[in-house]
Formats: structure tokens, C-alpha cells, sequence
């Protein structure tokens, strides 16, 4: 099934199968998901804990889906900009 997925910044073809694992099918599932619940699903899902850079992407992911594109800051359209940030939907207890 084709996605527009692979559309958004540092999502290839193994994180794009990694989101859909979890129910994530296209950029607008992402919107009020919590980068850190979406990691966390995936290390379950998986069965081994996902490298710390696989929650970066998300972070990206997430506020690339939830950002107008005109307001975007183009550093956090960068993955590795989001090591030592975190989104604003993790501050939440459940995003549901």
C-alpha cells in the first residue's frame, strides 16, 4: 500500500514498515501521538529495545505532521536536532 510516510524527514522504507507495525499508516495518524509512546511501541513490538535515534526520528516525524510547513524551523526538520528535545505531546501523561 503505498504511504506518504516516506515523505517526511528521515523516514525510509525500514522506519516506514516500523510505523505501520504500530498502526501508523499515513502522515496524518502522526498528528497528537507522543514521539515517546510511539518508540515505546515499537521497542514492545519488536522485542528489543530500538536505538535511541528511532525516538529522535519520531520526535521529527511528529512535529514535521503537525507543523504548517511555512513554520517550521528548518533545524528541526533534522532528526539528531531532537536528541536533547523533547516534543511537546511526551509532556502529556496519554495522548489518546
Amino acid at each position: 500500500m503505498p504511504t506518504n510516510l516516506i515523505q517526511l524527514p528521515g523516514i525510509g522504507k525500514k522506519m516506514v514498515l516500523m510505523l505501520n507495525e504500530i498502526g501508523i499508516e499515513e502522515v496524518a495518524d502522526l498528528r497528537g501521538k507522543n514521539p515517546l509512546e510511539l518508540y515505546e511501541d515499537t521497542c514492545d513490538k519488536r522485542g528489543e529495545r530500538m536505538d535511541p535515534c528511532v525516538l529522535y526520528t519520531y520526535r521529527c516525524a511528529v512535529y514535521v505532521a503537525e507543523t504548517d510547513e511555512a513554520e517550521q524551523d528548518v533545524d528541526l526538520r533534522k532528526w539528531w536536532n531532537w536528541k536533547d528535545k523533547q516534543h511537546t505531546n511526551e509532556r502529556n501523561l496519554k495522548n489518546e
